[in-house]
């Protein structure tokens, strides 16, 4: 159930309409900050007993059923597309677009710095990068864990960018909390709703792969765990899903990409790179992730994708990244949105 404020509405009365909703065994969510406000009610609702008390309350504007599952998320609760900020001057969604790019594992300090500094110089604004690795198999590499970490604050203290790095456990939470500036859920944990929850406490950005078979209401569902315990600032990624054809590592849904558009308000991210496998097919699947309503894309960059400890094959080199950065240009005019030059920080603009 969702409440909405009108436009002149006063702290005094959101906070009463929130203290009301509390008292009826439901809980308040403050969805939209900016007059007029909206505030979800989540919980065993009794439409039509509960509409008529909060309608009296005054302030209110309207009340309103949301009819799917996932409720905070929809984006019947709020027609205006979502903004995941990044402290100042840095937007994800609503025509501003980012890229986010780095190793899919950090290796050593030579290779985080490197590769960090040239996908700066190149427009990315946020650095990826695994310190905790889930692999498939227990005798590949599986990250340098919190050294992991102490590489990417130091990567980012040399050229200003965000980071975001996957949380594997609630073990690792607070670890990776004190370092990432948005917390990635991985594919294989994005139906851990233990961990989902955590993470929502945690009140950081979050980046929520899709599983690897999971249908678009799952994903919004996931999101729905992570944005009922406060945090509202979710990126979901499409990923790829896995599907009966084997000339591609998983099939990239560009489709589901333009159909989430019409469900939900949050900030779409794709990573061509995962889905793919194969570095050759980056480039031109970014630029259709572009044109199918992706706000960002997430690709994994190495200077030496041979001697990758892991997913070499799909990783784009230095030059490559760059050349497809400029490509992207009229992708992005024609979908009328921008990506900001990146900001030199440091010893950023050195080679």
């Amino acid at each position: 159930m969702i409440v909405g404020m009108n436009a002149t509405a006063s702290r005094e009365q959101i906070e009463h309409v929130c203290r009301r909703i509390e008292g009826l065994g439901l809980q308040p969510s403050v969805i939209q900050f900016e007059p007029p406000v909206t505030i979800g009610a989540i919980g065993r609702v009794d439409y039509q007993t509960h509409q008529s008390i909060l309608e009296s309350l005054p302030g209110v504007e309207s009340v309103v059923a949301i009819s799917e599952p996932y409720k905070l998320v929809s984006r019947t609760l709020r027609k205006q597309l979502s903004v995941v900020r990044l402290g100042e001057g840095l937007a994800i969604g609503r025509g501003n677009f980012v890229m986010m790019a780095g190793p899919c594992a950090v290796e050593s300090e030579e290779q985080i710095l490197r590769i960090a500094r040239s996908v700066q110089r190149a427009g990315a604004r946020i650095l990826r990068g695994g310190a905790y690795k889930p692999r498939s198999s227990p005798y590949t590499f599986q990250g340098l864990g919190k050294e992991g970490l102490r590489l990417l604050e130091l990567a980012r203290q040399e050229t200003g960018l965000k980071i975001v790095t996957e949380v594997m456990s609630t073990e690792h939470l607070d670890a990776v909390c004190d370092t990432a500036d948005i917390l990635q859920i991985g594919a294989r944990n994005m139906q851990n709703y233990f961990l989902l929850q955590c993470v929502g406490r945690a009140r950081k950005p979050v980046l929520l792969k899709r599983g690897m078979s999971a249908t678009l209401e799952e994903l919004l569902l996931a999101a729905e765990y992570i944005a009922a315990e406060g945090t509202i600032d979710i990126l979901l990624c499409e990923r790829g899903i896995r599907t009966f054809e084997t000339h591609t590592r998983n099939t990239l849904d560009l489709g589901g990409v333009a159909r989430l558009r019409e469900m939900t308000h949050l900030p779409i991210v794709v990573d061509p790179s995962q889905a793919s496998g194969r570095r050759s097919l980056v480039p031109p699947l970014a630029r259709a992730a572009v044109a199918a309503g992706a706000d960002g894309l997430i690709i994994e960059v190495h200077h030496t994708p041979e001697r990758a400890l892991s997913d070499g094959a799909q990783s784009l080199t230095l030059e490559q990244f760059e050349q497809l950065m400029k490509s992207l240009g009229p992708y992005l005019a024609a979908e009328n949105k921008t990506m900001d030059s990146p900001v030199a920080v440091g010893v950023g603009s050195q080679p």
